[in-house]
Formats: C-alpha cells, sequence, structure tokens
C-alpha cells in the first residue's frame, strides 16, 4: 500500500512523540515547528523532511496534525499565506489536536469548508507520558465520514480515538476533561496534605486508598511525588490555568456553575505568583503544605 504522507505542525512535548509514532508507522511525515532547531532534531532521529512554513509542511499531505499552544498560536499556523490551508490541497484534512476553545475550532471549520477541505478539532489527554507510549485519549469534534478518514492516522500515538460530534465538540470534551482534573487535584492535595498532618505515612496512605474508591489517574502518578514535594514534570501549572480559563469563558456562554473549577484556578494563579509557572499542575499541594 502507498504510504500516507502526512504533516505535523508544532513539536513540543506532545508533538514531537505523536509526529515519532506517525513515522514508525511508516507514514511520510513532514514537520514544521516554530524554532526550527527542534523540527531538523526530529528529522535526524525520525527521518522525513521539516519544511519552513506550515504551508509547505502541508503542502501534498493527506492528513495535516497540528498541536500548538492556544488560540492565537493555532491562528497563527492555520491561516495566512504561510499557513497549513494555504499549502492543503483540496480534500485534505487538518487535525488540531491544541487545547483550544470551541469557538476557533469552528471558526477554523467554516474556513476549511469554504476552500473544499476539512477539519477535525481533537485534543488530547494522557499528558506526555501517553504521547511517548502512544497512549492518549483523542476527542474529536467534526463529521463522521472525515473522521473516519482520519482516524488511522490517531490510532497510532492514542489507545482511544472517539468522535464527540460536531466542530467543537472536541474541545467541549477536553473542558469537561480538565474541569474533573481540576477538582481532583484539589480533593487529592487536601487529602494528601491532612494525612501528614494527622502523623499517617502519607504514602502508605496513597497504596492503601488507591485500591478502593478514591483511586485515579491523578492518585497512581502523581501521589507520593505530590508527598515528597517534586513538581519539575508533567502539565505545567501555565496551562491548566490557560484551559480552565477557556472552560469558564464556555460556561459563561453556555449558563453551566463552576464554583470548584473557578476556585482552583484562583489557587493556581496563586501557585504562579510563587514562581511555581512551570511545576506540574499537582503542585497545588504546596498551598497547603507550605502556606
Amino acid at each position: 500500500m502507498t504510504a500516507i504522507k502526512s504533516a505535523f505542525i508544532g513539536l513540543g512535548v506532545m508533538g514531537y512523540p505523536m509526529a515519532g509514532h506517525m513515522a514508525k508507522d511508516g507514514q511520510e511525515v513532514t514537520v514544521y515547528n516554530r524554532t526550527a532547531a527542534k523540527a531538523e532534531a526530529w528529522v535526524k532521529e525520525y527521518g522525513g523532511t521539516a519544511a519552513p512554513t506550515p504551508a509547505q509542511a502541508a503542502a501534498g499531505a493527506d492528513v495535516v496534525c497540528a498541536c500548538v499552544g492556544n488560540d492565537d498560536d493555532l491562528r497563527a499556523v492555520v491561516f495566512g499565506g504561510d499557513g497549513i490551508l494555504a499549502g492543503m490541497k483540496a480534500g485534505a484534512i487538518l487535525v488540531d489536536h491544541t487545547t483550544a476553545s470551541a469557538a476557533v475550532a469552528r471558526e477554523i471549520d467554516e474556513a476549511a469548508r469554504d476552500q473544499g477541505k476539512h477539519f477535525l478539532d481533537a485534543p488530547v489527554s494522557g499528558g506526555q507520558a501517553g504521547a511517548e507510549n502512544g497512549m492518549l485519549t483523542v476527542m474529536v469534534g467534526g463529521e463522521e465520514d472525515v473522521f473516519k478518514r482520519a482516524e488511522p492516522v490517531m490510532s497510532v500515538y492514542a489507545r482511544a480515538v472517539t468522535l464527540m460530534g460536531p466542530a467543537g465538540a472536541g474541545q467541549l470534551t477536553k473542558m469537561v476533561n480538565q474541569i474533573c482534573i481540576a477538582g481532583l487535584l484539589q480533593g487529592l492535595a487536601e487529602g494528601l496534605n491532612f494525612a501528614q498532618r494527622a502523623g499517617l505515612d502519607g504514602k502508605l496512605v496513597v497504596d492503601v486508598i488507591s485500591k478502593g474508591a478514591a483511586q485515579s489517574w491523578q492518585m497512581d502518578n502523581r501521589g507520593k511525588t505530590m508527598i515528597d514535594d517534586e513538581f519539575d514534570f508533567g502539565f505545567a501549572v501555565d496551562w491548566m490555568r490557560k484551559d480552565l480559563d477557556i472552560c469558564l469563558a464556555e460556561a459563561d456562554r453556555n449558563g453551566a456553575s463552576l464554583p470548584v473549577t473557578d476556585m482552583v484556578n484562583q489557587f493556581y494563579a496563586k501557585i504562579q505568583a510563587r514562581g511555581g509557572n512551570r511545576w506540574d499542575t499537582s503542585s497545588l499541594i504546596r498551598l497547603l503544605s507550605k502556606p
């Protein structure tokens, strides 16, 4: 069979390994990164080609994936003469893995339709480890026939790829994900801080309660590092604040009440004020252990 021609725009901690899985799958991958040295390093490791602009990376590709920082970053790589849409051929699919707003997803979807091209908003969950191990969860918004065409490309770096509804539905689902994580992390931080102040062996507590109803991914992967006061890894506070701001803005539009999410977002602002912008999101416990 002829190899799928694909492209990946944005080689950060998530995009770099995701694009790597595509190359290992035998796809003909062209990459673009704002810092060219990162793209050159990727090519040296995985093969493929590096392009000087998003448009040139997208040229000739059947599927173009993107994973950048926020709405503005996404617009910068999608629109304009050097943007992804300008380079894509008719009928090609843009799959956006950025965690962004539902509004920008619908904006890009409309622009793609006008040009005879296709778009899927497809934010991911699973963090850097999930990207590196090909075990991400992908939440997708878009048309079913387009989804079915792009699903084999996404499946090489994911354990679950699910169509959630029309354009924007992937981003809305990711918002639910972040809302749930925010409340869970605050509860975990309070519980572990309580355990330590009560004189319990915090790590033994984690071992015991993780076998019951309190178990979670965060407890399994962050509980013991929270007790050790280690936060130099994982999903950064800056990114979580960006995500929670998106959730709160969407809630203002749809009328949902997010009191705990709003409170936790303010706690993350306090972490930032302490210089913890790049600390892992589990650093919420620092506000309790070292008030």
